[in-house]
């Protein structure tokens, strides 16, 4: 199936869904580049992916993080030792107010 050349209408619809506003010559050089796009998914609809598992990524990935173990806990004065502002009196860190 041969796709059709994507007219000036199509343009403007997609440009005004991304809500950009394009210029005329913008318009003429996003047609034919659109228009290739369709015509690379076309060939992909034509691939035969029976048998391929769907997959969420395109790659392999898996979970880097450690185990979480429970174990000793922090002092307060090690807590706080680094702390940039700390309240010695209630041995808590001192932050900005965030409304």
């Amino acid at each position: 199936m041969e796709t059709e050349k994507i007219g000036k209408e199509e343009v403007l619809k997609v440009a005004r869904l991304a809500r950009l506003d394009l210029s005329e010559e913008a318009i003429k050089e996003i047609a034919p580049q659109l228009g290739d796009i369709l015509k690379y998914m076309e060939t992909l609809e034509n691939i035969d992916t029976k048998g391929v598992e769907p997959t969420f990524h395109t790659i392999a990935k898996k979970d880097i993080a450690r185990e979480d173990i429970k174990g000793a806990h922090l002092s307060k004065d090690k807590t706080l030792a680094n702390a940039p502002e700390k309240d010695e009196e209630t041995q808590s860190f001192i932050v900005p107010k965030v409304i």
